[in-house]
C-alpha cells in the first residue's frame, strides 16, 4: 500500500497543530516519524486512520483519494496503529483484550475459548514473550500492557503499520524481538511508521527519516544519508551540547532517606540503600526486576510486608498522604492512570499537590496562576492555555506537567520512575538540567529508567536490581557491561 498525505492542515480553535505537513509511505519500507512533543505526530496519524479529520490537503491510497471515516474502516483497509497511551481494558483478561469486537464463535454462535487461547498464545510466542493470558491488565506491568497492543496490532492483516514509542516500556530483551518482527514485516512489504525519541533505534531499523517542527515537515531523507547531528538540530531548530549536561556533584555525607530490609512478598525482598543530599541515586534493572515496585513500597502506594523507612534519621510509616506532608514526591510510572487527572485543566493538575499554599480557606486564582505559569514555563509545557484540560496535551507534555504538580511543592525527596518516557530529546536535556538545578538546591532524588546511558550519564551512583532484590551498588563510572552483568544476574552482589 502506498500512502501520500499532502498539505495536511488541522487546527483545534485558535491552535494550529499542523501546517502543511507532507509525507509519503511505500511498501516495505521503515519510516521514521521524528519531532519534539506537540510538533503534530500523533495528530498525523490518527487523521490518517480516521480518529481525527483534517482541515485542509488531500490524502492517496494507492493513487486514489481516499479518507477513512474510523479507525475500524482503516484497520479493515489495512492501516493499524499502536498507540503510545495503552488502550487496554483494564478489567478484562489478556486474551480477552486481544479479541474485543473480534471475537471467534462456534458453530453454534458460542465464544470459541478454545481458539482465543490458541492464537494468544501463537502470538506472544512469536513476540518471544509469557504472559499469562486470564490475568486482568491492571495487575500487570506498563511493559507486559504494551506487548498486548503489539500483539493486537499484529493480529490484523496489516498492509501499513503504525507504531507510536512502542519500545517505550519494553526490556531489551523484547525491543531486540519487536526489530525482528519489524523486519519480518519488511519482507512482507508492510510499510512501517515508526515514531520514537530513541535515536538509536531510529537509525538501526529505518530506512528514511522525516522530522516534523511546529506542525510543519522540515525534511524527509532516508537514513543512509544523515546522521544524529542533524537531525536533532532539525528537531529542536538548534545543536544540542553536552547531551547528558555536565554537573558539579553536590553529595554531601548526610543520610535524607534510608531504607532498611524493605519487602513485599512475590515483588521484592530485603531492600537496603541510603539516599543522600543532593544526591541522584540511578535506579536500574531489567523488566520484572522489581524497580517499579520498590518505589511504589517507598511511597507507600503498595502495603509492605516488612522493612523500615527512616526520613532524617527518624522511622517513617509512609503513606501517600503523610508522604506528600513529609515532602516526598513521586512521578509515577503510569502517568496517564496514576499521575495526571485527565479531565482536570492543566492548571488543577498542577496547583493541587500546593493548595494548601495557595488559599487561605479560598483559593488565591491570582496567585494559583503565577505558580502555575511560573512552572510551565520552566519545563517548557506546549499548551495556548493552563485551563485547557491535561488529555489536550501530547504525551511528553503530560509528562512535564506530572513533573511540575511536584517540583513545585519543592520536595525533600523527589521519586521519578521513568520521567523521559515518550519525551523528545529536547525535552529530555530540558528534564535532565532541571534535575542538576534541583539537587543543586539540596533536594535528593531517586531516578529510575530502563534506559542505560540516562542512567549513568545522569547518576551519581546506580542501584542495580534483578529478581526483586539489589545485585550491586555502582558508581557513575561503572562500565556497561559491569551494570548489565548485574541486571542479568550473572554477576553477584558487588559494590563499587
Amino acid at each position: 500500500m502506498n500512502i501520500k498525505m499532502e498539505g495536511i492542515h488541522k487546527s483545534f480553535g485558535p491552535n494550529h497543530v499542523l501546517r502543511g505537513v507532507e509525507l509519503e509511505l511505500a511498501p516495505g519500507e521503515v519510516h521514521a516519524l521524528m519531532g519534539e512533543n506537540g510538533a503534530g505526530k500523533s495528530t498525523l496519524m490518527n487523521i490518517l486512520t480516521g480518529t481525527l479529520t483534517y482541515d485542509e490537503g488531500v490524502i492517496y491510497i494507492d493513487g486514489t483519494p481516499k479518507t477513512f471515516s474510523s479507525p475500524i474502516e482503516a484497520e479493515l483497509a489495512g492501516v493499524t496503529f499502536i498507540h503510545q497511551e495503552m488502550n487496554t481494558w483494564q478489567e478484562m483478561t489478556v486474551v480477552e483484550n486481544l479479541f474485543v469486537n473480534k471475537e471467534p464463535k462456534t458453530a453454534f454462535g458460542l465464544l470459541d475459548t478454545k481458539e482465543m487461547n490458541r492464537r494468544a498464545t501463537d502470538i506472544f510466542k512469536r513476540l518471544g514473550v509469557d504472559l499469562p493470558l486470564h490475568e486482568l491488565a491492571k495487575n500487570l506491568s506498563v511493559g507486559s500492557q504494551q506487548m498486548i497492543e503489539i500483539a493486537k496490532a499484529l493480529m490484523t492483516d496489516a498492509k501499513v503499520l503504525i507504531m507510536d514509542e512502542p519500545t517505550a516500556a519494553l526490556t531489551t530483551r523484547e525491543t531486540t524481538k519487536l526489530f525482528d518482527i519489524i523486519e519480518e514485516l519488511r519482507k512482507q512489504n508492510v510499510a512501517v511508521v515508526y515514531i520514537s525519541h530513541r535515536m538509536e533505534e531510529i537509525f538501526q531499523i529505518s530506512d528514511k527519516i522525516t522530522v516534523m517542527r511546529d506542525g510543519k515537515t522540515i525534511d524527509t531523507k532516508p537514513t543512509e544519508e544523515t546522521h544524529l547531528d542533524e537531525v536533532v538540530k532539525k528537531l529542536v531548530g538548534r545543536e544540542i551540547d553536552d547531551y547528558y549536561p555536565k554537573r558539579t556533584p553536590t553529595v554531601s555525607e548526610k543520610t535524607v532517606l534510608e531504607i532498611n530490609g524493605l519487602t513485599r512478598k512475590n515483588a521484592f525482598k530485603d531492600i537496603s540503600f541510603q539516599l543522600k543530599e543532593g544526591e541522584v541515586l540511578g535506579f536500574f534493572g531489567l523488566m520484572g526486576s522489581g524497580r517499579t515496585e520498590v518505589m511504589r513500597g517507598i511511597y507507600g502506594i503498595d502495603k509492605v510486608d516488612g522493612g523500615t523507612r527512616y526520613l532524617h534519621g527518624e522511622e517513617v510509616k509512609l503513606t501517600p498522604e503523610n508522604a506528600h506532608k513529609h515532602r516526598i514526591g513521586i512521578v509515577t510510572e503510569n502517568r496517564k492512570t496514576e499521575g495526571l487527572h485527565l479531565d482536570f485543566s492543566i492548571r488543577d493538575n498542577i496547583a493541587l499537590p500546593n493548595i494548601d499554599h495557595l488559599s487561605k480557606g479560598l483559593v488565591d486564582k491570582k496567585k494559583e496562576g503565577r505558580y502555575v505559569d511560573e512552572l510551565i514555563t520552566l519545563l517548557t509545557v506546549k499548551t495556548d492555555n493552563s485551563l485547557n484540560p491535561a488529555s489536550s496535551l501530547s504525551g511528553g507534555n503530560q509528562q512535564k506537567v506530572v513533573l511540575a504538580k511536584w517540583i513545585g511543592l519543592k520536595p525533600n525527596v523527589l521519586i521519578l520512575d521513568e520521567p523521559t518516557r515518550g519525551v523528545d530529546v529536547g525535552a529530555k536535556q530540558e528534564i535532565y538540567k532541571l534535575i542538576n538545578q534541583l539537587v543543586k538546591e539540596g533536594i535528593s532524588m531517586i531516578v529510575v529508567s530502563s534506559e542505560l546511558p540516562e542512567v549513568q550519564g545522569i547518576s551519581d551512583r546506580i542501584v542495580v536490581m534483578h529478581e526483586g532484590v539489589i545485585s550491586g551498588t555502582v558508581s557513575k563510572d561503572a562500565t556497561s557491561e559491569q551494570i548489565m552483568t548485574l541486571a542479568t544476574g550473572t554477576g553477584g552482589n558487588k559494590h563499587a
